[in-house]
């Protein structure tokens, strides 16, 4: 293979090879796309050990010139990849926050300038930090929902800091969403509390109503509730001039702790066109690690269910859209992710999706993502696509979902011919490997197997799920339905309601054979 070189030592002005080598990820992405015409092997950029902090995604499409040619790949790989001297290398989408002091008032808090750092996640020595929160709506007297928020007899929400940063957070079953506070006003001896809109409005329509949203799970980011160890709070109170305040774990010293703030939204993403798919790149080696995702801080908030959320459509109906990919490609064919680690993410890891095929995912770690691991497939708002002939192999996926439960850790949404094999699943909030499409889209899916994989603890906070979930038409009759065997589907005595494999809405045509199942709520079994 023709070798070019990257390390954080190097130059964007040397030429990229081994003891000149660029300094930026973008300077051998152009280097590529430049020799990319004149392919006679295989090409591969070497990424010395170190952080690469990144200040713009990297952004490949098959119009810019980033996909291999005459049969090679372009390959982006830790330096030594496979060898046992392969190095570390990061791709980071945040960036260091230092400086820190001690809260003149507020007690047992330090405080960092961050300038004009928008964010959702914090990192302080290498462990996700979590926002003040406290359980239940956190005051006493009655609590009741109106149609532009809560009404209540307390007047404890009067001294909210900062209420506009608040979100209320709702759970049950399957369902889990988050509103932000618009404001908070007092009438005699009543406290009226009014949401965000257009998320309040879109919340009822999701879960039919304000049952749900009567009784408040937790609710978030404010400086007057009282701190736990690992627990943080941006102060936007000064445009521009914002402010980090932490609250330490015990033996952490704030004067030297790493600490860092992720600030892009998304890492890498590709894209093709309808019959001119990106193609043929590799990802071997790498940590994908330091993003965040922003939407849920918007006036229309996260009124979700899954890994899926409403925003206002161009009509009276409102939009699903899913929660995207931090490692994005669409319309992109054999494309491969081998032996690479993602974490400390703000949104879902994985995604293909928009006419994707033949594309490998093997050997990969997953684990402190915000949302789920691996999104493949018809992705709402799209109702049709083809993505055939995928291969999800060999990953461990553990401890995701860690800010937005309702997420699976592999979610095949309606794709043909995926395989989801050997894969370890665990320790996740829902469910563990979820096959079929948000919305019933029939005469898509076809041949699937979900094959010899370990899951196990999923389930873990939301319930109505387990440990493999199918829903929708899995094919026209059992020779092109789905497969399921030879899984171990085990140890899950979370809630109420959570199934080892769970043939649930409408599932037609699929195959349950050689798995087996124990320890769970409810066994194996579902509902058609």
């Amino acid at each position: 293979p023709t070798q070019l070189y990257v390390a954080p030592w190097g130059k964007d002005t040397w030429p990229g090879t081994l003891d000149r080598p660029f300094a930026t990820p973008a300077r051998a992405q152009q280097a590529v796309r430049a020799q990319a015409p004149r392919m006679t092997s295989d090409l591969v950029v070497n990424l010395r050990g170190g952080t690469y902090h990144l200040k713009a995604p990297l952004r490949m499409s098959q119009a810019a010139g980033d996909s291999g040619r005459g049969g090679h790949r372009v390959v982006y790989q830790a330096y030594g990849y496979g060898t046992p001297r392969q190095e570390r290398v990061t791709i980071s989408g945040g960036r260091q926050i230092s400086r820190w002091r001690p809260d003149p008032r507020l007690k047992g808090f330090w405080r960092a300038d961050a300038g004009g750092l928008e964010t959702r996640q914090l990192y302080v020595e290498d462990r996700r930090a979590t926002r003040l929160t406290r359980d239940g709506a956190g005051f006493p007297g009655t609590l009741k929902a109106t149609r532009t928020g809560y009404v209540t007899t307390s007047a404890v929400p009067r001294t909210w800091r900062n209420p506009g940063d608040m979100e209320f957070v709702y759970r049950s079953g399957y369902l889990e969403g988050r509103c932000g506070v618009a404001g908070v006003s007092a009438s005699g001896r009543l406290t009226t509390v009014t949401m965000d809109q257009p998320c309040w409005d879109l919340a009822q329509q999701l879960y039919g109503g304000t049952e749900l949203l009567e009784a408040p799970t937790s609710v978030e980011n404010t400086p007057s509730f009282a701190p736990k160890p690992g627990s943080w709070y941006l102060d936007r109170s000064r445009p521009g001039h914002h402010e980090l305040l932490y609250f330490p774990r015990a033996g952490e010293d704030m004067r030297r702790a790493q600490v860092v703030a992720p600030e892009l939204e998304s890492l890498v993403t590709g894209t093709g066109r309808p019959g001119r798919p990106l193609h043929d790149i590799g990802f071997r080696g790498l940590t994908f690690a330091y993003a965040t995702w922003r939407a849920p801080s918007e006036p229309a908030g996260f009124a979700s269910a899954w890994s899926m959320y409403l925003r206002p459509g161009k009509r009276d109906d409102a939009q699903l859209l899913t929660v995207p990919g931090t490692v994005a490609f669409r319309t992109a064919e054999r494309i491969t992710f081998e032996g690479n680690r993602f974490t400390h993410l703000g949104a879902q890891a994985l995604e293909f999706s928009e006419n994707s095929s033949y594309n490998v995912v093997d050997g990969n770690v997953i684990s402190d993502v915000s949302d789920g691991g691996i999104l493949m497939g018809v992705v709402p708002p799209d109702q049709k696509g083809t993505n055939r002939g995928n291969r999800i192999t060999n990953n461990w996926i553990h401890h995701t979902g860690a800010e937005y439960h309702a997420a699976s850790g592999i979610w095949d949404t309606a794709t043909r011919e995926t395989t989801i094999a050997h894969n370890q699943v665990n320790d996740v909030p829902y469910s563990g490997i979820l096959s079929g499409p948000g919305d019933d889209l029939r005469g898509i899916m076809r041949r699937n197997r979900i094959l010899d994989n370990r899951v196990f603890a999923t389930n873990r906070l939301l319930e109505d799920g387990g440990g493999i979930y199918l829903r929708g038409e899995q094919g026209t009759s059992f020779a092109d339905g789905a497969v399921i065997g030879g899984n171990a589907v085990t140890d899950s005595k979370y809630g109420e309601w959570n199934v080892g494999i769970y043939t649930d809405d409408s599932t037609n045509w699929v195959t349950v054979d050689r798995n087996t199942v124990y320890n769970y709520v409810a066994s194996i079994g579902g509902c058609s």
